[in-house]
């Protein structure tokens, strides 16, 4: 049975952010974020199990893997869950929570005239797109609603298209993100992108603020996150940590102040966290694992592996991953001779990187990375003898897990919707000719 006084749940999140605010160390301005962690506890090793937006928030949001829960795709695009029943909103409710969208979800897409896809879901209300999503988050909060509430407040920030201007940074003074080379070009591509990152800082830290005035946060469980990296080369859509990284912060009763966590969590994990808080039993598809005892202070790990999966995101390159402590394992199906340039955003790095030839490179099938002495993932021990065992254990490791999930990439294909909408891998970017999948 769920407790008489219900958590209220607020679950906060961002497009393309990684973990480039100021809590994680960057010089990006970010103020409410960071008094926000200073109040709650802060995840450095938190990753999503998919760097591409709806597989992301959908594994979150169901506690499964994009294979299992069916999101292959982006849902704008075609792709939904296999069960939407199996959202968080649908035993929320049973519970008795009042749950309630503002802004983007990303999961799922209207199915006709009468069914918009916040229906679709499960939401009780949908106040507004992300234009209006913070002033009416703000407004369902000062109505101090008396039954337990289940709030998504999604915010466009920080996708591209960034802010044509950033008056509170000269990028000249701008450090672009590793592994970008420090041109002119990119500074002015990171100078916009902090200007959006403070914008989503002035949204989330309002919301913060209204929760505080109503006397409500004492009894709320507020999640702070976002999907996977930046929209920058080999970060989203990549299964490197600069892909996979995201910020992730709570803050709620009995979760401590100012706790830093150091142990590898996935978003899978939010789910069998929150069946654990209101003391209700978790179902039975979750594949995450409860964070209360790295919260209590009871273990410092949860995982000794995590894994990470790409299918499409605007074209198909199957990817999968396996990371320990020490190393990381990423495998390549499609067998391409070059990037699927489509899958990364239009931008000032992009346009850096294929001046030079990016575009002319080999993907390797194989990655074997030591996170120790290589943390940026560049110097690829695979094919290297001295560490066969260890990409054999990997290699191991990667399949027992594709096993026990019943991966479709075993049997060399991936199910996909016939109403999909793909690029062709030699496209240049997302807006070149998006077809139907049964036309490839």
């Amino acid at each position: 049975m769920a407790k008489e006084k219900q958590l209220n749940i607020l679950y906060m999140h961002s497009h393309d952010t990684g973990r480039y605010i100021q809590p994680y160390g960057y010089a990006i301005d970010t103020p409410n974020l960071q008094k926000f962690a200073e109040e709650g506890m802060l995840f450095r090793k938190a990753f999503t199990v998919s760097p591409t937006c709806s597989p992301s928030r959908a594994a979150l949001l169901t506690g499964e893997m994009p294979h299992s829960n069916g999101m292959l795709g982006l849902a704008h695009r075609g792709f939904s869950l296999y069960n939407y029943n199996h959202h968080i909103v649908d035993i929320l409710k049973s519970l008795g929570y009042k749950t309630t969208l503002a802004g983007i979800q990303h999961i799922a897409e209207k199915i006709d005239d009468r069914t918009e896809g916040w229906q679709r879901i499960g939401y009780d209300n949908f106040l507004g797109n992300h234009e209006v999503a913070e002033e009416k988050a703000i407004e369902y909060i000062a109505t101090k609603p008396e039954e337990p509430f289940f709030m998504s407040v999604g915010f466009f920030e920080t996708h591209r298209e960034f802010p044509e201007k950033h008056p509170f940074d000269n990028a000249a003074y701008c450090l672009p993100p590793y592994p970008l080379p420090d041109t002119p070009e990119n500074r002015e591509d990171m100078a916009c992108f902090k200007e959006c990152a403070r914008s989503l800082d002035r949204k989330m830290g309002a919301v913060l603020d209204a929760l505080s005035k109503s006397g409500m946060a004492d009894n709320t469980l507020v999640i702070i996150t976002t999907d996977h990296g930046i929209a920058f080369p080999r970060m989203k859509c990549n299964l490197e940590d600069s892909g996979t990284g995201v910020m992730l912060m709570l803050r709620g009763p009995n979760i401590g102040k100012g706790k830093v966590i150091d142990g590898m969590i996935t978003n899978m994990d939010i789910y069998p966290t929150i069946c654990e808080l209101l003391e209700i039993e978790k179902p039975e598809w979750l594949q995450g694992k409860s964070l209360l005892p790295m919260i209590n202070r009871e273990k410092d790990e949860l995982h000794s592996a995590i894994f990470a999966e790409v299918n499409y995101h605007v074209a198909f390159e199957p990817m999968r991953s396996v990371r320990t402590k020490e190393w990381k394992y990423i495998r390549r199906y499609d067998k391409q001779n070059h990037p699927i340039l489509s899958n990364c955003d239009v931008g000032f790095s992009k346009t850096t990187w294929m001046d030079h030839g990016w575009q002319n490179s080999q993907p390797k099938e194989e990655a074997l990375f030591n996170l120790i002495f290589d943390p940026n993932e560049v110097n690829n021990l695979a094919g290297d003898p001295d560490y066969e065992t260890i990409l054999i254990e990997m290699k191991s490791r990667l399949r027992k897990e594709m096993q026990r999930t019943g991966d479709p990439l075993l049997k060399g294909d991936v199910p996909l919707p016939s109403t999909a909408l793909v690029n062709d891998r030699d496209d240049l970017d997302p807006s070149e000719n998006t077809l139907p999948v049964g036309t490839r």
